[in-house]
């Protein structure tokens, strides 16, 4: 197949797999207007699969920044009534969502981050309809990423404009396993995280303790009622979908009061546009206590400040080192790629599907349950070559889950 033929395809598996979208379902799909013609795509691909209607949310980076460097704060710290009504009738009218991202990572680098903390809570204030109907799985969604050459020239500077978007392209495909028949190559790669995430559903862990060379000394503690997902999820209709294409995880909602040590980053972090490199978090009693970075230490601090329960973690989830998004050697500033080439963690929300009936509980209970709530989910990737990992089983006895950067068991 050429590039086009590829890029179609590609188009056709966000919208039947990522989106899983029915006959007469609507699709709000949101999209950065530098891959106008890929949206073009989406949109035709979409009807053709029986959508009632498309709409499309356009978005650019740098119109963004400019509005943050000039507006006042009190204009981020509520939506516009229309915004947040488009968002909320989405939920109402039961529409799946896709997410394109495509623009520059470090679009927002020495942007106001207060402004940028209090978008992050009006949103989830503003647009609580459409958030709840995301997290407790009655919308089906999907984030993917296009190439363009705000973000290709970002990732391979070193070549032209026009090369650095072709091999971003043939980048984005291959992590998304684009091939002759990608939604059959998808079924398959679904079925692969079934006996791992079994395995360690048996294991009935009471804890993970992460250690490396680079000091990294951590450990989280799980829940009882916890289980581990990975690769695609099952809506609160039964509906199964892709809430990331691509993906490499396998994750669960860690117990939001019982986090102790310290854990240094392995990746960069790129929020909002910005990025935060060479960090460390120390955690006790669950809490972010202390923190540190190369650069955008004051970004790391609008993450673990954006709300209450923003200093917790809402996820833990495990990427060998040989995954295959890290065997390309390629840091894509963009966590949805670079989160799937590495252990992580996550700051903020956790997940309801990862808890028994957690689709059935609300917010509330799945915070007294130990489930973390918040406005804010920010991944940050922690997988070193030489990272271990050690299960604890309720006895204190352990067991060896990663080894040198990898699963310690072939389960598969």
């Amino acid at each position: 197949m050429d590039l086009e033929q590829r890029i179609e395809k590609y188009a056709e598996l966000l919208v039947v797999k990522g989106c899983a979208l029915e006959q007469g379902q609507e699709l709000y799909l949101n999209a950065p207007v530098q891959v106008v013609g890929f949206v073009r795509t989406l949109v035709k691909k979409a009807y053709e699969h029986g959508a009632s209607y498309v709409t499309v949310n356009w978005h650019d980076g740098l119109v963004n920044r400019y509005t943050y460097d000039n507006a006042p704060l009190e204009r981020f710290e509520h939506l516009p009534e229309w915004s947040a009504e488009r968002a909320n009738s989405m939920a109402r009218n039961g529409a799946a969502v896709l997410t394109i991202l495509s623009e520059d990572p470090l679009v927002m680098r020495g942007a106001d981050q207060a402004k940028l903390v209090a978008r992050t809570v009006a949103a989830h204030v503003d647009c609580k309809e459409y958030y709840d109907a995301i997290d407790f799985g009655k919308m089906r969604w999907c984030i993917a990423g296009a190439a363009s050459e705000q973000w290709a020239t970002r990732v391979f500077p070193e070549t032209s404009p026009k090369e650095s978007v072709a091999r971003l392209w043939n980048a984005v495909l291959d992590a998304s396993r684009v091939d002759e028949d990608p939604l059959a190559a998808w079924d398959k790669h679904q079925s692969s995280f079934a006996a791992r995430k079994q395995w360690l559903n048996d294991q009935h862990f009471v804890a993970l303790h992460y250690t490396a060379s680079n000091g990294t000394d951590l450990v989280v503690g799980l829940l009882d009622r916890a289980h581990w997902e990975g690769g695609g999820q099952e809506g609160a209709d039964g509906i199964y979908f892709f809430p990331n294409i691509p993906t490499e995880e396998v994750f669960t909602s860690p117990d939001r009061m019982h986090v102790d040590g310290i854990v240094y980053s392995a990746l960069p972090l790129i929020h909002h546009g910005a990025p935060v490199e060479d960090f460390w978090i120390r955690f006790e009693g669950g809490r972010a206590i202390d923190y540190g970075a190369r650069e955008g230490a004051d970004i790391l601090k609008g993450i673990i400040e954006t709300d209450e329960n923003s200093c917790r973690l809402g996820e833990c989830a495990l990427v060998p080192f040989k995954s295959p998004i890290r065997n390309t050697g390629i840091l894509f500033y963009e966590t949805l790629f670079d989160e799937n080439a590495s252990c992580h963690l996550a700051f903020g929300k956790g997940f309801p599907e990862c808890y028994e009936n957690g689709y059935e509980m609300s917010c509330l209970e799945l915070l007294n349950a130990g489930v973390n709530d918040s406005a804010t989910h920010v991944d940050f990737m922690i997988g070193t070559p030489d990272i271990n990992i050690k299960g604890i089983h309720a006895d204190g006895s352990t067991t060896n889950v990663f080894v040198n950067g990898n699963w310690a068991h072939d389960v598969l």
